[in-house]
């Protein structure tokens, strides 16, 4: 079955860490990508600040509602209490992030 998908334009090649790949004859496999190659450079800013603390007051407005169960609330308050610290530790970790 492994000659199928055996072509003589590409050749197996063994990666270190990483599973064995498929790749054209002649080229070399990628051997790394940085995230910054995709344009990814880890931060969203203040509208990352803003889009998170915006879902903490939706999440905790699910609170108001015709519900009788109370169990709910305990879950929504876990939830926006988890999502509050998140962002109060990414608000503190970027005004001390010049002092490492």
């Amino acid at each position: 079955m492994t000659e199928a998908f055996h072509s003589p334009s590409t050749q197996r090649v063994n990666q270190p860490g990483r599973e064995e790949g498929v790749v054209r004859a002649g080229e070399h496999p990628v051997e790394h990508e940085q995230p910054e190659d995709w344009g990814w450079h880890g931060e969203t800013g203040k509208w990352g600040q803003i889009g998170g603390w915006i879902s903490v007051v939706v999440i905790l407005l699910y609170m108001v509602g015709n519900h009788e169960g109370r169990v709910e609330d305990l879950w929504l308050l876990a939830f926006a209490g988890v999502m509050a610290l998140v962002l109060i530790w990414d608000i503190r970790r970027k005004k001390t992030a010049w002092r490492r």
